[in-house]
């Protein structure tokens, strides 16, 4: 038996032990997350194979050069008929066999693109590339950010609500172990006792409920941030405190990331487009070439001279032209397909631009309203715990009755909560704000 504690005690410190205990304040929540989060991960790996696809496609315009080796045995050759009036036998034919047995080559290769429109325009597609998954790689950290500060604030307005609900369960267990005291003593009825017990019972149920949303919320946290789920998270106080942003009247929204993803997909599409006519344009290319070749009745490889195998050498150089003429009308129909594709993305560009002019001005008006709000919401909390404390000292002097205790119970949780959500959705609205205004990156600063 001893034992057995002993083993379930070993087992509790290591798995205490895995967990990781992190007290995170924003910035930190969401530097984790950039370097941790899978999104965020791979849009780093397509910019670095970005850079594969640069070095790709400049192979093209450098020299190709390939070695080239061939070992080859003709069991029967081929015999040719020729007339035999060119060797002294007029009016015969003569059947002659040419070639040898074996033979054996080894050689060099050389190709050089002179002018290639194509890989010209491809170059330039490549480096358009790599730019194209830059700014996808911020557009992402961008999401990452935006998506974990709103559950990271959600995590948080899911805490203070725990705490007003443990301090209403602390005030409420105090006003049952008073009129436990009254009853008991003769001064208190059953009912009162009954309707106390009651509403402890609710705000235990209400408690444990939030615990479960606070570590469903926590879980959600920690997955944006691509942290394991075993790890423990803290949120320091100090995370809500609310700091009113500069309202500018108006916003460059072509600065965006969203949009200067698709301006770039525009720019790649118009080389693309490029890319088709190159077609149209003549290539030019230099080659060149060295081979050594031997033949003869034996395996050239081991033969000896007076077995009567040859060993000879050949070189060329040349230049190759071709200039395209008919092409069935198929470069012309890419051509215009890559018309429609231009048009396509710059409507795009009209629609993303009146929709990112659509969140900035709707991102400044929730601003405004939700200042507002907490403004009234603050002083509503105010109120509500002097009306509470009011209550509560004409209920302990039997100048008032538990329904109105309880019903200004009510009211402090409901404006204190009431509070608490007023802060959390001018949070969400100032990250929409920073989003409108392109700087989302300031959160990390």
């Amino acid at each position: 038996m001893r034992n057995k504690w002993i083993i379930s005690l070993l087992f509790l410190v290591s798995y205490v032990n895995a967990q990781e205990v992190k007290t995170l304040n924003l910035k930190e929540a969401l530097e984790f997350a950039l370097e941790n989060k899978a999104e965020a991960k791979k849009a780093k790996l397509q910019v670095e194979n970005s850079e594969y696809k640069i070095q790709e496609v400049r192979s093209r315009a450098l020299p190709q050069i390939a070695a080239n080796g061939s070992l080859n045995y003709n069991p029967i050759l081929q015999t040719t008929v020729i007339d035999g009036d060119n060797f002294g036998a007029p009016g015969t034919t003569i059947q002659a066999a040419f070639g040898q047995k074996w033979n054996s080559g080894a050689g060099i290769s050389l190709t050089q693109a002179l002018f290639d429109q194509s890989v010209f325009t491809g170059l330039r597609a490549a480096k358009s590339t790599r730019e194209f998954y830059q700014l996808n790689e911020q557009l992402t950290e961008e999401q990452v950010i935006e998506r974990v500060a709103n559950a990271y604030y959600q995590v948080y307005v899911q805490q203070q609500k725990l705490i007003v609900i443990e301090n209403n369960l602390k005030n409420t267990n105090k006003v049952k172990s008073i009129i436990e005291g009254q009853y008991n003593n003769g001064l208190a009825k059953k009912i009162d006792l009954d309707r106390i017990s009651v509403r402890v019972n609710n705000i235990n149920s209400m408690r444990q409920q939030l615990l479960n949303a606070i570590t469903l919320q926590e879980n959600a946290l920690k997955f944006y941030m691509g942290m394991p789920m075993e790890n423990t998270i803290i949120i320091p106080k100090t995370a809500f405190e609310v700091t009113p942003q500069d309202i500018v009247s108006s916003a460059d929204v072509t600065k965006r990331s969203e949009y200067q993803v698709l301006k770039k997909q525009e720019q790649l599409l118009e080389l693309q487009k490029k890319s088709f006519q190159a077609y149209y344009y003549p290539t030019l290319a230099l080659s060149g070439g060295y081979n050594y070749i031997g033949q003869g009745p034996e395996l050239p490889w081991f033969a000896k001279p007076s077995d009567g195998v040859y060993w000879s050498d050949y070189a060329s150089v040349g230049l190759s032209l071709r200039v395209p003429i008919f092409s069935g009308f198929g470069t012309r129909a890419k051509v215009r397909q890559a018309d429609n594709s231009l048009k396509s993305i710059q409507v795009d560009l009209d629609d993303t631009k009146l929709a990112l002019d659509l969140a900035f001005q709707n991102s400044k008006k929730q601003i405004e309203n939700s200042l507002i709000t907490i403004s009234n919401q603050k002083e509503n909390a105010k109120l509500a715990q002097e009306v509470f404390n009011n209550t509560n000292n004409n209920y302990t002097q039997g100048l008032a009755s538990l329904t109105d205790l309880l019903d200004a119970e009510n009211a402090l949780v409901e404006a204190q909560n009431n509070y608490t959500s007023a802060i959390l959705e001018y949070k969400l609205a100032e990250i929409q704000l920073i989003k409108s205004k392109g700087e989302l990156k300031t959160l990390i600063k």
